[in-house]
C-alpha cells in the first residue's frame, strides 16, 4: 500500500504506480485469507463465536455472498458487521471530489467520467480510509427511496440543470457507499415497498430516480441483520429480497458461562478509581452470569424478545458500583462485591427484559427468585452441603451472625475469629486476609446455606441476621 508521502494524487501517478483495481468481495476474499493464512483471530473482541457464527461467516465472505444476520437482541450482530471493515483495505483511491468513491480506473458517476474525459491523466486523486468504505442504516417506518437510494437536488436543478441531468441527482446512502459495506439494522422493519427497490440494487445494479434511470454498478457487499420476532411482531422481509441474500447466519447467546464473564469484563464502563478500589471475586462474577442464563430460560419473562448480554454488563457494572458506594460511605479503602449487592440489579434489569405477566409488583418477585437460583446454583457447584456441618453447628448453639451491604467489612473480620467453621471454605474460595474479600465469602457461604435450607434468615433494620 502506498505511503501517505508517495500515494499517487492523479490519475496518472496511479496508474505509473501499478494500481490494480479489485471489487470489495475479492477484497475482503483476499484481506480475510491471508489472515487464516496467517492465523490472526478474524474478529478480535467477539467471543463464543469461533466454533459457530464465525466458520459460516468466513465461508459467506469466502464464496462472495450478501448476509443476513438473523437474533435476538444483544447477541453482537452489528458488532460483528462493523468488525468486517477491518477485512477492508487500508485505504483505496477514489476520484477527488466524487460523491460515490469512483474507482479511477473503473469510473461509473457522470461527474467521474467527465473529470477523466476533460484532465485525462491530470483527474486529482483522493485516498479515502478503511472506515470511511461502511456505510449503516437503521431501517424505520419512515425511510424513503431518496434516503437509500437518491434524489434529484432540487438546488442543483434551480442552477440550470435538466431533470434527466445525472448531475442533478443528490446520491442516497447506498451508492455513497459505493466500493464498502452496506448494513441494514432491523431489516424487517424496512416498509416492503422500500425492500422492492433494493432488487436492482443487490442484482442489475440499476437504480432508478424520479422516473427515469440510471445504471450504476455499485460494488459492495449488503448485509442485513434481523430479530426473529420481528418477522411476526412488526414486518417481514419479503420473499425475493431474502432469496438475494446468499447467507442467513443465526447468531446466539454466550453457551458457555466463561464467555458470558468475558463479555461483562471486556464491556463494562471502567474507572481509574473503581478499578484501584474495588474487587469482584470469581463466585460474584458467575453469580451474575448466572442469573441471565437462568433468565433466558424463565417461563414467565418473554424469550421471543430475548434476554441481551447487556443485562449481564449492566448488572455487573451496577453491582461493583453498589460496593464502591458502600467503601465510599464507610471510609473503606478496599471493596469486594457482595452477595447484598445483588438486590441493586433490580434497577439495571428491569428495562432489558420483558415479562409475561403484567401483575403489580410481580416484576421484583421474579427477579428475587431467579437471584436466589444463581445463588444456590453457583454455590452448589463450588461446595457440598455436608462441608458445613461444623459450621452449622456452631449455630446451633444459639450464636448469630449480621449482615447487609451497610455491614462493614471489619464487622465480618472480627466475627470470623467465632466461627471456625469458615475457615475450610474461605480457603477454597482462595480469599486471603483481605477484609473486604473476608466478609464477601462469609456472606457467600451464609446466603448458600440459607437457600439450602440450612440456615435460617430474619431481616432486622435492613440487615439480615442468619440463625440455627
Amino acid at each position: 500500500m502506498p505511503t501517505a508521502k508517495k500515494r499517487p494524487a492523479t490519475l496518472g501517478a496511479l496508474k505509473r504506480g501499478g494500481w490494480k483495481s479489485v471489487s470489495v468481495r475479492e477484497e475482503l476474499r483476499k484481506n480475510l485469507i491471508e489472515k487464516l493464512e496467517k492465523g490472526e483471530t478474524l474478529f478480535p473482541g467477539i467471543v463464543g463465536y469461533d466454533d459457530t457464527v464465525i466458520p459460516q461467516l468466513t465461508n459467506a465472505i469466502l464464496a462472495g455472498q450478501d448476509i443476513i444476520l438473523l437474533g435476538e437482541r444483544g447477541q453482537a450482530k452489528s458488532r460483528l458487521i462493523r468488525a468486517m471493515v477491518n477485512l477492508l483495505d487500508e485505504e483505496i483511491p477514489i476520484v477527488a471530489g466524487s460523491e460515490v468513491n469512483d474507482d479511477p480506473l473503473a469510473p461509473i458517476s457522470r461527474y467521474a467520467l467527465d473529470q477523466i474525459e476533460q484532465l485525462g491523466d491530470e483527474t486529482p486523486i483522493d485516498w479515502i480510509e478503511r472506515d470511511r468504505r461502511y456505510g449503516e442504516k437503521l431501517a424505520t417506518p419512515d425511510i424513503s427511496i431518496a434516503d437509500l437510494i437518491g434524489d434529484v437536488d432540487p438546488i442543483r436543478v434551480a442552477e440550470g440543470r435538466y431533470l434527466s441531468d445525472e448531475l442533478a441527482i443528490h446520491y442516497g446512502l447506498i451508492p455513497r457507499t459505493n466500493r464498502g459495506i452496506f448494513c441494514i439494522n432491523e431489516l424487517p422493519d424496512l416498509a416492503e415497498r422500500i425492500q422492492v427497490g433494493l432488487f436492482n440494487l443487490m442484482e442489475e445494479r440499476d437504480v432508478q430516480i424520479k422516473g427515469y434511470r440510471v445504471r450504476l454498478p455499485l460494488d459492495m457487499l449488503v448485509i442485513a441483520s434481523a430479530n426473529p420476532e420481528d418477522y411476526t411482531n412488526r414486518g417481514r422481509i419479503i420473499t425475493p429480497l431474502k432469496d438475494r441474500y446468499g447467507a442467513q447466519i443465526r447468531t446466539h447467546y454466550p453457551r458457555q458461562m466463561a464467555q458470558e464473564i468475558a463479555i461483562m469484563e471486556s464491556e463494562r464502563s471502567r474507572f481509574p478509581e473503581t478499578d484501584s478500589r474495588g474487587r469482584v471475586p470469581q463466585y460474584m462474577k458467575e453469580i451474575v452470569a448466572e442469573f441471565t442464563a437462568l433468565a433466558r430460560k424463565h417461563p414467565e419473562i418473554n424469550q421471543r424478545s430475548g434476554v441481551s448480554v447487556r443485562v449481564s454488563i449492566a448488572n455487573y457494572e451496577t453491582v461493583i458500583a453498589n460496593a464502591l458506594r458502600r467503601a465510599i460511605r464507610g471510609g473503606e479503602e478496599h471493596t469486594s462485591v457482595r452477595v447484598s449487592d445483588l438486590p441493586a440489579m433490580v434497577a439495571s434489569t428491569m428495562g432489558k427484559v420483558e415479562l409475561e405477566s403484567v401483575e403489580e409488583g410481580r416484576e421484583g418477585r421474579i427477579l428475587e427468585d431467579i437471584t436466589k437460583r444463581a445463588i444456590s446454583n453457583v454455590f452448589e457447584r463450588r461446595f457440598n452441603i455436608r462441608e458445613f456441618d461444623r459450621l452449622i453447628a456452631q449455630f446451633e448453639e444459639g450464636t448469630g451472625l449480621e449482615a447487609g451491604s451497610d455491614v462493614p467489612s471489619e464487622a465480618y473480620a472480627k466475627a470470623l475469629t467465632g466461627f471456625t467453621g469458615f475457615n475450610e471454605a474461605l480457603r477454597k474460595l482462595d480469599v486471603g486476609e483481605d477484609p473486604s474479600a473476608v466478609a464477601a465469602a462469609m456472606e457467600f457461604v451464609l446466603e448458600g446455606l440459607h437457600l439450602n435450607r440450612r440456615l435460617n434468615r430474619d431481616r432486622v433494620e435492613g440487615r439480615y441476621r442468619y440463625r440455627a
